[in-house]
């Protein structure tokens, strides 16, 4: 990725330089290799600014801020960030007009957890070649196919077409992801009987430390004054005191982003617990395709989804899976 990292940074500083915009949204290398994390850049420095497979932070998000400062900004997105960046203008949360959207090639991102995994720990530097990882190591250095430590999102990749571009990078040596089922799960979960299925939550939801990571991160959570936040409400933000607490948090949260949840991936990524969150979205969107036909939230910026288009075709509250009421 080291030649699209520099021809990302040669269209910034242009970009800059003749005034188009006049600050760049992008990753710069965190505390370690693997942990790139979101900045804003000027052309003062751009030489900071870092892409490659460990940028895993949808940046679409951070745009609803940024859009709200004078100026315009270069946002880099990857072909997935993009179905959010939609969404967020759909919904009226981004200026569009402050936002120069520039498409960034994706070969997947790295999970760092799947690399520990394989027993590659203590990571001090990482090189990427042609879907190749080579990893350098206290105990010394490692290889791996990048297609093995994908993040699960990748493994549910919805392709390399950007959805909203002003302008691209070409990918000099596409990468093709390996996938799987992107419900498999989802219908496992289905299979279950309720019981199992409510201890299988049960298990991953008790591991919830009330950290706020998943809804922080959560291009859809962009409520000004989030209910968990508001005092009067009885469920303010605080650390959960029973299973109660625990389940409400996040199937509100779920309930809340469903039908506008571009899967992602991001409540996922950062959730410090390891608990599979975005499985509550996926039934949200796959109960959406049965029942109103295939929908992809963020595939455009201006048709209205699902469950705020109104037709006398629609299911019936209380409709469950196979037809039954």
């Amino acid at each position: 990725m080291q030649a699209v990292e520099k021809a990302i940074k040669e269209k910034a500083r242009a970009l800059l330089a003749d005034g188009t915009v006049d600050r760049v949204l992008g990753w710069e290398k965190g505390e370690y290799c693997y942990d790139n994390t979101p900045a804003v850049f000027t052309e003062e420095d751009i030489d900071r600014l870092v892409y490659n497979s460990f940028c895993g932070a949808n940046l679409s998000k951070y745009l609803i801020a940024e859009s709200k400062k004078e100026g315009r900004v270069l946002a880099l997105l990857k072909p997935c960030d993009t179905y959010s960046f939609n969404q967020l203008i759909k919904e009226h949360r981004i200026d569009r007009e402050k936002v120069y959207v520039l498409g960034v090639p994706c070969h997947g991102i790295a999970d760092v957890e799947k690399l520990n995994v394989k027993g590659i720990k203590g990571i001090e530097s990482i090189a990427e070649d042609g879907g190749r990882l080579t990893v350098q190591t206290m105990y010394g250095e490692k290889e791996c196919e990048l297609n093995d430590v994908l993040l699960e999102r990748c493994l549910s990749c919805k392709g390399p077409e950007y959805m909203a571009a002003d302008d691209t990078v070409e990918d000099p040596a596409p990468v093709e992801l390996r996938k799987h089922d992107r419900f498999g799960m989802v219908e496992k979960l289905m299979q279950m009987t309720p019981d199992e299925r409510f201890e299988f939550w049960r298990s991953e939801l008790s591991k919830c430390i009330r950290c706020n990571a998943c809804r922080n991160v959560c291009p859809a959570c962009s409520c000004l004054k989030c209910v968990f936040d508001n005092d009067a409400s009885g469920v303010s933000s605080k650390a959960n005191v029973d299973t109660f607490e625990e389940n409400m948090f996040h199937i509100i949260r779920a309930f809340h982003v469903a039908g506008r949840c571009t899967d992602c991936g991001e409540c996922s990524r950062v959730c410090p617990q390891g608990i599979p969150l975005h499985l509550l979205n996926r039934k949200f969107i796959k109960d959406i395709n049965e029942n109103y036909g295939e929908y992809q939230a963020g595939a455009d910026d201006s048709s209205p989804w699902p469950l705020v288009s109104y037709t006398q075709d629609d299911v019936e509250p209380g409709k469950m899976e196979g037809g039954k009421n």
